[in-house]
């Protein structure tokens, strides 16, 4: 036996049968110590848990250091870097033209909050099955760190002057434009982190996840957007642990009334353990209220902000066949003539 053979004999591997490796990509360009690199870590890890195959995923992203972390997770996974802020139309395209595999895709808040405004909305407002993550580091990293659309106002970085706007909360747009789930998490929470993108994977619909992901090179020195406001402003609204459906699904750890469990539509369980908050991540409207409220207090409130189950997704509202688009031959999809004729008659 060889000394590969053996190593690979020696590796842990899943029930997919594959290890942590497989799910890895290529070797990062981002800077040392970039939030964005743990987040990629705990999606790497959650995917490895979830036993997912990586040909099944398809990955997207816009433009931005964010979108670059495509490239270090799934390398057998199919990917498409788009345009910047034009990810969401690209994915949902893709989406509809092989509904029989999963979506994720990693944007920027200059990707989703700047440009990619509108192209975000209606994502979210026609439930498009996916997971999006947003990294949210406040300025744009790949041209030297101008201000973002999520930067608090006031605040002032060198050669850049004082942001003179109110920040765009990438929840509270999330939440407006009726997403199913909705998250916020902290790169320096990688427990927490990795734990959402289980959840957001096996959610069926858009998976929102805003992770405020520190830049060290040009933002780390902003209350909202740094590593160490984080880690003293962090606020869970619970902690949360992810059960997948294969397994025994038992509260005896818990007394009564300190867990609430969501079920997901394949039958896992978002599980979550109250904190010193009294929250409903199934009331719509509290999830508004403790986000004004988070604003108010100066707080980075992290957690399952919002989740709704049962809705129907894009391409349940468009009913369609079991075989994929892009899988069906020509044949099948055109009309034939007899059927265009009638039709032409009827208009004209």
């Amino acid at each position: 036996m060889t000394d590969n053979q053996t190593e690979t004999i020696q590796k842990k591997v899943n029930l997919a049968g594959l290890s942590r490796d497989d799910y890895q990509g290529a070797p990062s360009t981002l800077c040392q110590g970039c939030g964005h690199m743990s987040i990629t870590n705990q999606v790497t890890a959650a995917l490895y848990e979830l036993n997912v195959v990586p040909e099944h995923v398809v990955k997207f992203s816009g433009i931005g250091c964010s979108s670059k972390s495509i490239t270090y997770f799934l390398r057998r996974s199919f990917g498409f870097n788009g345009l910047h802020g034009r990810m969401p139309s690209l994915a949902t395209g893709a989406s509809f033209a092989d509904h029989t595999l999963e979506y994720i895709g990693i944007s920027g808040d200059g990707d989703t909050a700047s440009i990619g405004m509108g192209q975000f909305k209606h994502l979210v407002r026609r439930n498009t099955p996916m997971v999006y993550i947003v990294e949210n580091n406040g300025v744009y990293g790949l041209t030297k760190g101008q201000y973002s659309a999520t930067i608090e106002q006031g605040v002032e970085l060198k050669h850049h002057g004082k942001s003179r706007y109110l920040p765009v909360d990438i929840c509270m747009e999330a939440l407006v434009s009726h997403a199913t789930f909705v998250a916020r998490s902290f790169a320096g929470d990688p427990k927490q982190v990795k734990e959402l993108i289980k959840a957001a994977y096996s959610h069926k619909g858009i998976a929102v996840l805003d992770i405020i992901s520190p830049c060290v090179t040009f933002n780390n020195i902003t209350k909202l957007h740094s590593y160490n406001w984080g880690k003293d402003h962090e606020s869970r609204l619970h902690d949360l642990s992810y059960v997948p459906a294969y397994e025994d699904i038992t509260v005896d750890d818990f007394q009564r009334g300190e867990v609430r469990e969501v079920q997901l539509f394949d039958e896992s369980l978002l599980r979550l353990k109250k904190l010193d908050k009294e929250y409903d991540p199934t009331n719509r409207w509290d999830a508004f209220r403790m986000l004004e409220e988070a604003y108010d207090n100066d707080l980075l409130v992290t957690g399952l902000i919002y989740v709704q189950t049962g809705m129907p997704t894009l391409h349940d509202k468009f009913n369609l066949p079991d075989k994929p688009l892009n899988r069906t031959p020509v044949s099948e999809l055109r009309p034939p003539e007899e059927m265009m004729a009638a039709a032409n008659a009827v208009m004209f």
